[in-house]
């Protein structure tokens, strides 16, 4: 099936398994309130409303909307880099920014990022032990997306940062998904981030706005990474859309966060008992969660375009691949259209994803 063929199969359901059902244009374009105004290059007009709005939820002093998460953490590091005059980061090896960004950090400014941990389990304060270099800067992923949304100890992740601030380095924050990690661990945006040198946040993902995100932080350090953004092509000449989008997005589900979670355990509660099912991690400790299915890729794909085609149910275009050719994972994010399915509907399709119906 190619992509028009497989977008023709989405567009014609009805309902969706994950996150805030399918993308429309449309709907996007139509939630623009009348009366925006503009920004230009970056400055005033929404992009600054945004930009104020998420400072003040993060209890940081300041804030820099960037068009993508990958160049508001490259900016970020490098300014952390260049006033500790040092190169390396510390990050756990199934960080983003080893998995998902082509050696940005090496190849654009001369980095190292240094892995840290087992990758198959969260990064803890004991694992920092075994670095014996002095970073520049130590970064932590809340949640860990690819364990499935995983949260380490708020009293570990509270000496992680310790840790950081004893070898004098920075303590970043990759919160691409910092909102469903509020309510993971019941706390607010600002508890989090307060621990924080900087913080990163995306709109894209668990509140499904447009593309962009923001990097909040010192005012001067803000400063720095505005400058790094037109030097890294990033300072368009207008950011509005986004950034409305955003605004929008984030007032609308930041307040639905718990609601989402509550429904990430329902959905783990109702199919961990299905044969070839494994919930990652279980229970969910975010609005998120993996599941481990035993079955071929070839048989996922085929089942996904039945519950599409018959049932008008769109799950997952496909799964992703195991170190078992029997086992496949999927990333089951938690948004409107998961709330809008009943769980033994949710049921009922994992069980035909993993062969047993």
């Amino acid at each position: 099936m190619n992509d028009d063929e497989r977008a023709a199969l989405r567009a014609a359901c009805d309902r969706s398994l994950t996150g805030h059902g399918d993308w429309r244009p449309a709907d996007q374009l139509a939630a623009i309130p009348p009366g925006t105004s503009p920004d230009r290059y970056g400055d005033g007009g929404v992009v600054a409303e945004l930009e104020a709005e998420v400072a003040g939820l993060l209890g940081l002093p300041a804030a820099v909307y960037l068009p993508s998460g990958v160049m508001a953490q490259q900016a970020a590091l490098r300014v952390h880099a260049d006033r500790r005059g040092r190169r390396t980061v510390v990050c756990h090896s199934e960080s983003h920014l080893v998995r998902h960004e082509e050696q940005a950090f090496e190849r654009l400014h001369g980095m190292v990022l240094r892995p840290a941990g087992d990758r198959y389990r969260l990064l803890v304060r004991a694992d920092l032990d075994a670095v014996a270099e002095h970073p520049a800067a130590l970064l932590v992923e809340l949640p860990q997306r690819d364990l499935g949304g995983q949260l380490p100890a708020w009293d570990d992740l509270v000496e992680q940062v310790g840790w950081a601030r004893d070898q004098g380095a920075a303590a970043h924050l990759d919160g691409a998904r910092l909102w469903e990690a509020a309510a993971g661990y019941d706390r607010t945006p600002a508890e989090i981030a307060g621990l924080f040198d900087t913080v990163y946040v995306s709109f894209y993902k668990g509140i499904g706005a447009l593309a962009g995100c923001c990097l909040a932080g010192p005012a001067d350090v803000v400063a720095e990474v505005r400058e790094w953004r037109r030097r890294l092509g990033g300072t368009l000449f207008g950011m509005w859309p986004g950034a409305v989008s955003a605004l929008g997005c984030l007032r609308r589900r930041l307040p639905l966060m718990p609601a989402y979670l509550d429904r990430a355990r329902e959905v783990a509660g109702a199919v961990r008992d299905l044969p070839g099912v494994t919930v990652v991690p279980d229970p969910p400790q975010t609005p998120m969660l993996h599941l481990l299915l035993r079955t071929t890729p070839e048989a996922f794909t085929a089942a996904a375009r039945r519950l599409a085609g018959d049932e008008g149910l769109w799950t997952w275009p496909q799964a992703g691949r195991t170190g078992d050719p029997g086992v496949v994972r999927v990333e089951l994010a938690v948004g409107d259209a998961t709330l809008a399915l009943p769980v033994g509907e949710i049921r009922a399709a994992v069980a035909t994803l993993a062969g047993d119906a």
